[in-house]
C-alpha cells in the first residue's frame, strides 16, 4: 500500500514539473524564444540549468525516477519555475518535505497575524514577534497591561531579553520559581528552532551571544539544547493599578512567514477578565480627555 501510496506521488510531482514548464514561456525567464523551439514551454535542460541541477537529475524527476529531491532542489525548482507561494507549497508536499518559512521583510508585519491580533484588541492581550522573538506589533489590550514594547530601541523590544535579562519585566510575575523555569527553558527550545531555520545566521548569533552574557540562566538553559516547535503556559502578573491578572498564553504560528503571533486569555473563574475591562475603559477615557 505503501509503495502504491508513494508511485502515485511521484507521478504526481512527475506531473506538476511537466505542466508548469510547458505554461511557463521562455521570455519570462529571460531566455529567447527562438523559432525551433518545440514546445511553447521551457525545454527541460532550461529548468535544469535554472534550478542549478543537471539536466539527467531533472530528467528523472519528471519521468517519476528519481530520488527524493533535497529542499536545496526544490528551492532551486520553485525559483526556476516561477511558483507562487502555493504551488511551492504543493511542490514541498508532494516532495515530502516542508516548505522552510519566509523571513518578513523588516518592518512587515505578517497580515495574516496582525489581523488576528487587532481583532482581540478589546478582549485579549496580543503581541506579534519575528523568528527572533523582537516584538513586531501589539494590540492595545497587550499595551494597557504591559507597556509599549514593540519599536522599543536595542534588545529592549525583544522578549527573551526582557525575560532573561531585565528585572523589570520578571518582577511582576507572580508564578512560583518552578514555573518560571518551565516558562524559560520552553521558550529557550523554541529559539533553538529558530535560529537553526536561520542557518545560523549574524542576528541569530548576536542574540544568542548577548543573550548568553546577560543571563546566566539562558546560558545554562541554551546548553541543554532543547528544541520545540510550539510554547503554552499560564502566566500570573500583579497589576499596581487592579491587581493579579492571570492568563493561559498561546502561540499561533504564521503559515506565511515565520513570526508568531501570543495571546494572552483570562484564566476563566478568576476576576482576570473584569479587571482587564476595566483598564482598558481607563485607558480609553484617558485618550479621549487628552485627544
Amino acid at each position: 500500500m505503501r509503495e502504491n501510496t508513494e508511485s502515485t506521488t511521484r507521478d504526481a510531482l512527475a506531473d506538476f514539473l511537466r505542466r508548469r514548464r510547458d505554461t511557463l514561456p521562455p521570455e519570462a525567464v529571460g531566455l529567447q524564444d527562438g523559432r525551433r523551439r518545440r514546445t511553447p514551454g521551457l525545454r527541460r535542460d532550461e529548468v535544469a540549468r535554472l534550478a542549478n541541477m543537471s539536466t539527467t537529475y531533472y530528467e528523472r524527476l519528471e519521468q517519476g525516477r528519481g530520488p527524493q529531491p533535497s529542499a536545496a532542489i526544490l528551492s532551486g525548482l520553485a525559483a526556476a519555475l516561477r511558483l507562487g507561494p502555493d504551488e511551492r507549497a504543493y511542490l514541498y508536499l508532494l516532495a515530502g518535505r516542508i516548505e522552510p518559512a519566509a523571513a518578513q521583510p523588516d518592518g512587515t508585519v505578517d497580515a495574516e497575524l496582525l489581523s488576528v491580533m487587532r481583532a482581540m484588541a478589546t478582549t485579549s492581550p496580543a503581541f506579534v514577534v519575528d523568528d527572533l522573538a523582537t516584538v513586531a506589533a501589539q494590540n492595545d489590550a497587550y499595551t494597557a497591561v504591559f507597556g509599549l514594547v514593540a519599536g522599543l530601541p536595542g534588545r529592549e523590544g525583544n522578549m527573551l531579553w526582557r525575560w532573561f535579562c531585565s528585572s523589570r519585566r520578571r518582577g511582576a510575575v507572580l508564578n512560583s520559581a518552578e514555573h518560571q523555569e518551565a516558562i524559560g527553558r520552553d521558550s529557550v527550545a523554541c529559539l533553538r528552532v529558530m535560529v537553526a531555520e536561520r542557518g545560523y545566521d549574524a542576528d541569530a548569533a548576536a542574540l544568542v551571544a548577548d543573550l548568553r552574557t546577560g543571563s546566566p540562566e539562558f546560558s545554562r538553559m541554551w546548553d541543554e539544547h532543547q528544541v520545540s516547535r510550539s510554547s503554552s503556559f499560564a502566566l500570573s502578573v500583579l497589576d499596581d493599578r487592579v491587581g493579579r491578572l492571570d492568563f493561559d498564553y498561546v502561540m499561533m504560528t504564521g503559515s506565511r512567514s515565520r513570526q508568531r503571533l501570543f495571546s494572552l486569555h483570562a484564566v476563566p473563574g478568576t476576576p482576570t477578565q473584569q479587571r482587564l475591562t476595566r483598564l482598558l475603559n481607563v485607558r480609553a477615557e484617558f485618550a479621549s480627555t487628552y485627544r
